[in-house]
Parts: C-alpha cells; structure tokens; sequence
C-alpha cells in the first residue's frame, strides 16, 4: 500500500531573506529549497564548497529563478561564525528567517571543536549561539522568525553542569542530549528576552522525529566509517512506511515553525504520529527538560561566557 503523501503549504515568500543552516544535504537541502521555491533569497552557509555548490545546483535544476547564495560556515568555529556574521552585517540587509538546522550526532570518541568544546555541545549548541548574537542587528531589522531544530533525544536527559564538555567520562548519546537541550533551553529563551526588550524577533524550535537522514550514516569525519545499525533499521522501517518518517517529512516541522503564519512563538512542533516519529507536523508539548525558565537562563549566561559573545542590541 503506498504512503500517503504528507506536506504542508509554503505561503508566498518574495522579498524575505532567509538563511538556513547545514543546507548542504539532507533536511537543510530540503528547507531551503522550498524556502527558494516560495519566492525567498536563501543563504546557504557551508562548511564543504564542493557540497555546496552540488545543492545550489540541485535547487537551481528545481526552480531555474531561485535566487541561492553560498557562505561560508563552520559552527564548530567561533573565529567562523563570526566571521560569518561580520559579512552579512556588513552587507547591511535585514534577515527575516533564520534556520538553526545544522547539527552532528554521536561521533563515537570524544571529539572538541577547534574552541577545545566537545563537538556536540559546541556545534549543536554553542556555534549557533554566536551566531544568532552576530547576527541579531539584522534579525531585528527583518523581524525575523528564528527556528531552532532539536531533537527527540531532548525528551529526556540532562545538562551536565559539573562537566559540560564531558572530559572525564564521554557519553556520545548523553552529550548530544545535552547539546539538543541546551539549544532548545536558548530558543525558548530568546523568545522571552525579544518579547520582554521588544526585539521584534519570534523564536520556536521544530524537531524532524526519526527519519533516515545523513546524522547516524557513515561521517568518516566523525570517526565512523561505516552507517549504524540503528540508521540502517531506520531506513528498513521508513522505507515499510512503519512509524518513522521519511527525508521528505523530517523537514516539515522546521517549515511550518518557520512560515506558518499561526505558527505560534515558542512552541516546538514535530512529526504528529505515534512516538512524534514520522506524521504530519504539529505543534507538541514541550519535553521536560526544556521547561525550566531557570535552565534557560543558566544556559543563556553560561554561553555568553564560553562563547565571548553577547546580545548587544544598540
């Protein structure tokens, strides 16, 4: 029996300018090619080149008139998210939606990004914190809607305040938890900060259920040379149509938070199916973790130390 189709409608997006995180393959890809597909000039901040300019391509084959850019971007990187930052500022054009999508999970050994952060924490979590703070001028100018993709794994879990960067004892899926809580913890937060200073900026977070993407496939880079078994079984699943999603819907959360015009600030949307694994997206009850104000603010003033960075808004 064949799936039923699962998607949601893009409203008209001319004239907004959007950048979307990790769009070089998978979910990322396919936010911003609907994003482009609807009208908006999208930014494409890379790491690789040679994979960028493959999923400009692939967007361009899509919709000849899209109007694509590539940047470069490394969220592992203070020195590149600032760069990054510093380049569209000076640019001087307002961003009116910003995609936090980008994000790696469970390298096998412990690895630190080149700030001496364990990678998870440092790219999931602390790179796009910079890199919303450089850019918040520009966010304000634009009334930027600010989605931030998390995760499942957020449901449960913990912040491991006595070892952040999990040097005396690494737990891969415990310190991607954390990553994915601390970054759910900061967009709920900067929700309530733009609201309490008039910022202008509305923030949600959107997670893609469990699908098939490239996060648990071979990322040699990552020190994994071959796929997981547990992305294998996902795929098998997918593919039978059983419980977890598809590619195709994983990034349907992420678009409604970001477009839906009764999409409502800090609110988390997901997959609507049993488990949130696959299904239509819908908006969720927050998990437990992410419901404490006060977290959230130990998580703000603790990022704005490790980072250097802070929410200037003069």
């Amino acid at each position: 029996m064949p799936r039923k189709k699962i998607d949601i409608d893009v409203p008209d997006l001319t004239g907004r300018r959007a950048l979307v995180t990790g769009a070089s393959d998978g979910m990322g890809l396919g936010i911003a090619a609907r994003l482009a597909a609807a009208g908006a000039e999208v930014i494409m901040p890379v790491r690789n080149p040679r994979k960028g300019e493959a999923a400009l391509t692939r967007i361009k084959q899509a919709t000849p008139a899209a109007d694509v850019s590539l940047r470069s971007l490394d969220l592992s990187s203070l020195d590149s998210v600032a760069a990054l930052a510093g380049t569209l500022r000076d640019e001087g054009r307002p961003i009116h939606l910003l995609v936090n999508n980008a994000g790696v999970m469970t390298p096998p050994d412990r690895q630190t990004t080149a700030d001496g952060f364990e990678l998870q924490f440092g790219t999931n979590h602390l790179g796009h914190f910079a890199l919303v703070a450089g850019l918040l001028p520009l966010l304000r100018a634009g009334r930027a809607r600010v989605t931030s993709q998390i995760s499942v794994a957020a449901a449960r879990g913990r912040i491991n305040w006595d070892d952040l960067n999990w040097e005396r004892s690494y737990d891969g899926m415990r310190a991607y938890r954390q990553s994915k809580i601390a970054f759910g913890l900061f967009g709920l937060e900067l929700h309530r900060r733009s609201e309490a200073a008039g910022w202008g900026i509305t923030s949600t977070l959107s997670h893609p259920g469990v699908a098939p993407t490239s996060l648990l496939a071979a990322r040699p880079e990552l020190g994994r040379g071959k796929d997981t078994l547990q992305v294998r079984l996902i795929r098998a699943l997918s593919a039978r149509g059983i419980l977890m999603g598809t590619v195709e819907t994983a990034k349907l959360p992420a678009l409604l938070a970001a477009t839906d015009p009764h999409a409502e600030p800090g609110t988390l949307y997901g997959p609507s199916g049993p488990g949130n694994l696959g299904g239509p997206p819908a908006a969720q009850r927050l998990y437990p973790p992410l419901r404490s104000e006060e977290e959230a603010r130990r998580v703000w003033q603790t990022s704005e130390q490790l980072t250097g960075t802070a929410f200037v808004t003069a």
